[in-house]
Order: C-alpha cells, then structure tokens, then sequence
C-alpha cells in the first residue's frame, strides 16, 4: 500500500487558516530524510526550514569530551530553523535526523515573507520557539541525572514523537544523543530489561511499561509534556476560521500500549 503524504501531517501546518496553507502549498518541497542526515551545520546560513510529518530531528552540541549531545527533539509537532524568527540566519546546533522519515521544506526567504506581524504562522511558530527553549531547559537539568534516567526520558520522548509503533534504535544511536559511553546505555538498557520496562534485542526495543519509565523521570517529564500540550493547543486569536483540519493542536498523548522500537519505519 502506497504512503499518502501530505505537509498537514505536520501540526503547525494542519493549524493554518486554509487560505495561508494554500499560498504556502506549492512551495513546500516534500523530503525523504535518512538517520545521521545533517540539515544544519553550525553558524551556516540556513537555506530551508524544514517541517517533520514522520521523520524526528535532532539539535546536538558538541561537548569538550568531544562528544555529542541532543539538547532537543523535533517531530510533528514542530518546526525547524526557529532562529530566524529572532532574525539570525544561522543556529549554532547541529541538526541531524534521529528516526528517518519524511518532512516538508519550505526556503527561508520565502517563509520570511509569509510571516506578518501578529499573523497565525508567526504565532503558531513562536508558539513552538518557547516549547523548544523549555525541552532544551528541561534537557540541561536532565544532564545532572543518572544515565538510566536519561535513557528512560530519552525513549519516552522518542516514542511520542513517532509516528508508527517501530523505528531504528541503536546503543550507539543512544551514546550520540545522551553525550555517554555506549557501555553506559548498554547497562542502563539491561537494568530497565531485568525491571520488565523494556525488551531488547540487538537493533529492536519494546517499551513494555511505559509507567515504570515515567516513574523514573518523576514529574519532569511529564511536565515538559504538559507544558507542550498547553502551548501547542492554544489556538491564535486571529485568522481562527476556515482551519485546514478541525481541532486544535495537540502534541504527545500519553501512551499506555507497548511500544516497539526497531529498525524499519514506522
């Protein structure tokens, strides 16, 4: 069966009035990502700026050590390239494709000039702009809890944002993201197995009780996702009518089936 795409997979998007969605429609340039595919280098203008319907994105830093660190995650739910609403044309992350999939693009001169003061697409992206800040907050504080803890906020936030039930995931993947030696996710995973939170093989995980992983993350988590929810589901004041879908948006309801992580596309 053939995959139906379409850029209202996206949340910002789906919230623009129809007449906005339509000037913006034949721009929007739909993008087959591969994981580790870089779509932002470092203090390099920023050509396009990309929405997610089924991939998820990654902002990293390097560290000292050397390694690297996800400071956030993008899915559906959200948008990259936020820097240009503070009118710089470059980020100084590293934006990379954790789970591949698919996103539309869209060129930054062109969103430029769609956003009016005061209009939906601004506020639905400013909307988002302080979502991110608060992930990359939460994410900083997180840095301070132990590897297993980190692991579980890690995978939890994976599976809201993915689109299927399944989706590559890899000890090494994991180091990347967490910034740690993948001998210290190897450890972590096998304590969440021997709990019963988790299945492993190699390549294939299974979330098998999504409540001992939020157990494990107290109320940060949930809160960040929370705070997600109310910022993303508030509708703008203006252009409220005549929306492409109906609803608000919303962003990560909580999931209480098994979740399986592996190596296809969900």
């Amino acid at each position: 069966m053939s995959v139906v795409h379409s850029p209202k997979k996206n949340q910002i998007i789906s919230a623009l009035p129809v007449h906005k969605y339509t000037r913006l429609l034949p721009f929007l340039e739909l993008r087959d990502l591969s994981i580790g595919e870089v779509i932002y280098e470092p203090n390099i203008t920023i050509s396009h700026v990309y929405f997610p319907t089924t991939c998820i994105l990654a902002r990293t830093y390097q560290l000292e050590s050397g390694l690297w660190r996800q400071v956030s995650m993008i899915g559906n739910e959200g948008v990259t390239g936020t820097s240009l609403l503070l009118g710089c044309d470059s980020t100084p992350a590293t934006v990379l494709v954790q789970s591949p999939g698919y996103a539309y693009r869209i060129k930054a001169d062109i969103l430029r000039k769609e956003l009016k003061p005061g209009g939906t697409l601004q506020r639905l992206l400013l909307s988002f702009t302080q979502a991110l800040l608060l992930q990359t907050e939460q994410s900083a504080m997180d840095h301070r809890q132990p590897i297993i803890n980190q692991l579980c906020r890690f995978l939890l936030m994976t599976d809201d944002r993915s689109p299927g039930s399944q989706f590559p995931l890899t000890h090494e993947l994991v180091s990347n993201m967490l910034g740690v030696r993948r001998e210290s996710v190897t450890s972590a995973a096998l304590i969440l197995q021997a709990e019963g939170a988790i299945a492993y093989r190699r390549g294939h995980m299974t979330i098998v009780d999504r409540k001992l992983m939020e157990d494990r993350v107290s109320e940060a988590y949930l809160g960040l996702k929370k705070e997600y929810h109310r910022l993303l589901s508030n509708k703008p004041e203006t252009e409220t009518e005549n929306r492409c879908e109906v609803g608000s948006m919303s962003f990560g309801s909580i999931k209480t089936r098994s979740s399986t992580f592996g190596n296809g596309r969900g």
